[in-house]
């Protein structure tokens, strides 16, 4: 027997009176790639905000690895290995490739008193390694991000997550507003993520792209959910049917 690599019990959520989860009970197993599927609504944010630290849960327990945990802010959800990348990226275009990519965790030369001398060239050469290692391939890591395409900032994202060897990985719409050729390689970048260790949850209101990258679907609707089954044991009309 799997022990999953996040389960989640009895979980529930209000806002202001307004039932958002009503019970969720969810595991997670290692090297998994999980879509999240559900209209608006259906309680699909709360979930994951609730996973990456941003909100509190009202009641139920949350275990990574079988052990209870408190996952009390974003930085609690990244030191358990829990990565979030929002709609946004929340990346800075103003910046370089590598910068964005070691924001908040920036190599030292050395360090007096939790101050410090980055070191530049560290950060450049692990910065393109990063990149590579998802396939990749940029001309600079001092590039801004602003030079990049929707689908290149994805990919140093998803790199950014891998390099600091998060386990969990949760990508919220993560193919918004890209062409078809950008979405193509950022779901090949989420077919990816097992190869390298780390189990994904990706959110998406697009069944097609759920079922090209994924190994299961969970259905929410109503702050319930609805339906859970492995990818190969379900469809696209089914699924539409259960929202």
């Amino acid at each position: 027997m799997i022990t999953p690599l996040i389960s989640v019990r009895n979980l529930h959520k209000w806002y202001s009176g307004v039932h958002a989860l009503k019970g969720i009970n969810l595991d997670v197993r290692p090297r998994e790639v999980c879509g999240l599927v559900g209209d608006n609504g259906a309680g699909k944010s709360t979930l994951i905000k609730i996973l990456a630290g941003v909100h509190r849960p009202d009641q139920g327990q949350i275990r990574i690895d079988g052990q209870l945990v408190d996952i009390s802010s974003p930085k609690s959800a990244m030191r358990l290995g829990i990565e979030t990348i929002y709609q946004d990226n929340s990346m800075v275009p103003t910046m370089s490739i590598c910068r964005n990519l070691f924001v908040g965790r920036e190599p030292l030369l050395f360090s007096i008193g939790g101050l410090g001398l980055i070191d530049h060239r560290r950060m450049r050469e692990e910065a393109i390694q990063a990149v590579a290692n998802v396939d990749l391939h940029l001309r600079s890591a001092d590039a801004l991000l602003s030079e990049l395409s929707g689908g290149q900032r994805q990919g140093v994202a998803i790199a950014r997550a891998m390099h600091f060897k998060s386990r969990v990985l949760i990508l919220d719409e993560p193919t918004n507003h890209l062409s078809v050729k950008e979405t193509t390689k950022v779901l090949t970048f989420v077919r990816m993520l097992p190869e390298q260790g780390v189990t994904g949850l990706l959110i998406s209101h697009n069944l097609q792209h759920v079922f090209q990258s994924c190994d299961r679907v969970v259905v929410m609707a109503r702050g319930e959910i609805v339906l859970d089954k492995a990818i190969e044991e379900t469809s696209i009309d089914e699924i539409s049917e259960s929202l």
